[in-house]
């Protein structure tokens, strides 16, 4: 047993251990919320996280993206954070994607590849089409609500995007969905209302964490407790 994840082992037990790292999932958006998916992730032993992200970490990233560091301003997201995820386990793979994924270009990802997507994006046609595309092949996907002008982490919840309140997000969301068939979709989304309403949106450092923690949370224990 590699050391690293004993006390992954320990908690969870070998089988469970044993279907992450033989996981998939690919990341899309490795931000505030997306670069602590793929930290959660990497330290709980999935085997393989594919990044999707063309942007580059600036220094207004710094007050919230694991990923901001001095060593790595200037360099691409996808691209630090598949070597992050290296230095953390260097068994895990993981293939660093630069692009910006819209219904245009959907094609070039073939999402039945993976065993779970995770939409960390902030663009709404792109995460309208993620949802439409899981939803019509049996994909697990969870998607982020956004964290922006939130002051209180204790507020995100993680439900099915029809059974939401306080969101806007959420609330826009659900005419699209609906018209384009999208009977469910899992999101983590906040009950609290804007602290402030800016543009761009205004954060802070635990909020985006914690939201990608309770996703990377979600991921883990459905991939490592159930099969279907």
């Amino acid at each position: 047993m590699d050391e690293r994840f004993s006390r992954t082992v320990a908690l969870i037990g070998q089988t469970a251990a044993d279907k992450l790292k033989n996981s998939k999932v690919i990341v899309f958006g490795a931000g505030g919320v997306g670069g602590y998916v793929i930290e959660g992730l990497a330290r709980s032993g999935v085997g393989l996280i594919d990044v999707v992200d063309p942007d580059r970490i600036e220094l207004s990233n710094f007050n919230r993206q694991i990923l901001a560091t001095e060593k790595n301003s200037g360099k691409n997201k996808a691209d630090a954070a598949a070597e992050r995820i290296a230095e953390i386990n260097p068994d895990a793979r993981c293939r660093a994607i630069k692009m910006f994924y819209l219904p245009e270009n959907a094609d070039e990802i073939n999402l039945a590849d993976y065993d779970y997507v995770v939409d960390a994006v902030d663009t709404v046609a792109a995460k309208t089409e993620l949802a439409a595309r899981c939803f019509s092949k049996g994909i697990k996907l969870i998607s982020c609500m956004g964290t922006g002008n939130k002051l209180d982490p204790s507020a995100f919840r993680i439900a099915d995007i029809y059974d939401t309140k306080v969101c806007p997000l959420c609330k826009a969301m659900r005419k699209t969905l609906k018209d384009r068939g999208v009977g469910r979709l899992k999101v983590l989304y906040s009950e609290e209302k804007p602290v402030v309403s800016v543009r761009p949106p205004a954060s802070i450092s635990f909020c985006p964490a914690v939201a990608g923690m309770m996703i990377a949370s979600c991921v883990v224990k459905e991939l490592a407790f159930f099969d279907d």
